[in-house]
């Protein structure tokens, strides 16, 4: 039998409500999940499906240490695994609080569609952000970073991962283009001052700057919270255009990611990375 390589693949961003009861929480990511995979009238089901950030728990330094959980031994990562398992998808679990000893961690799991755990990330960039009578928001005073890269392979391409402010650090995304990722997924939840401002903007620019599709996946908004997200989950492409979005409510943002059109804009628009890091790299030594 002769094997072709997949050129497209469905795409699933779950923009969820999150509330302050984790079982609650798991049971609508879980329904979610399931109808992001079904196929419908607008086409086959997601073979990929992305959960946000604090998909399980509200999203407050007040709050990590209260829902934290083992990983991958707790009770969301258990749910993540069923919820793989029962659609047969790869499953991106957002981020969860993650307790390892006396350590937090803001962690995203990913699962395949047998619910084994290919791999967790665990966020580097903590937001610590400060903007004068708009917010102030300090992750690190109860969170302590991530030091390590994540990415995983699919049937479809390679998949890096990055949480919320790690998008703003273009060297990460750059790191994971040469390391052959084709998408980049971030979970994440950008506030009513950012979200506005840079949101959709940092998503093109790492699509653009290295030729990859752009994931961004965002909590519904609940203007009640104490930490209000800006919703607006979306795909960009490697052209650097937005292919997929929605806005603040609750809802599923679906993207056919094309890797044809991925390889034509490469080869139409070459930027040879190899031969750019060794460029830099002679720069850099004359420096």
């Amino acid at each position: 039998m002769i094997m072709t390589a997949v050129s497209k693949f469905r795409l699933a961003l779950v923009q969820m409500s999150v509330g302050s009861s984790t079982a609650d929480n798991l049971a609508r990511a879980a329904r979610l999940v399931k109808e992001a995979a079904a196929p419908s009238s607008g086409g086959p089901g997601a073979q990929i499906v992305v959960l946000p950030e604090c998909f399980n728990s509200p999203y407050g330094t007040q709050y990590f240490s209260q829902y934290a959980e083992p990983v991958p031994d707790g009770a969301s990562c258990a749910a993540l695994s069923a919820m793989a398992r029962d659609s047969g998808v790869h499953l991106v679990g957002g981020s969860l609080p993650e307790r390892a000893g006396d350590v937090l961690y803001n962690t995203c799991t990913v699962w395949s569609p047998d619910g084994a755990l290919l791999t967790k990330y665990r966020k580097m960039h903590l937001f610590d952000i400060d903007i004068p009578g708009k917010i102030r928001f300090q992750e690190s005073e109860t969170l302590t970073p991530g030091c390590s890269l994540a990415s995983f392979s699919t049937p479809f391409c390679r998949v890096g991962l990055g949480i919320c402010y790690d998008l703003r650090f273009s060297d990460l995304a750059a790191i994971y283009a040469r390391q052959g990722c084709d998408l980049l997924i971030y979970p994440g939840a950008f506030n009513m001052t950012t979200g506005p401002a840079h949101w959709e903007l940092l998503a093109r620019a790492r699509s653009l700057d290295n030729q990859v599709y752009t994931a961004l996946v965002s909590p519904a908004r609940d203007p009640a919270a104490s930490y209000v997200a800006w919703g607006h989950s979306l795909v960009t492409s490697p052209w650097g255009e937005v292919v997929a979005s929605t806005q603040a409510d609750e809802g599923i943002v679906y993207a056919d990611i094309d890797l044809a059109e991925l390889k034509t804009i490469r080869e139409n628009v070459p930027l040879t990375r190899q031969r750019r890091l060794d460029l830099y790299q002679t720069v850099w030594k004359q420096a």
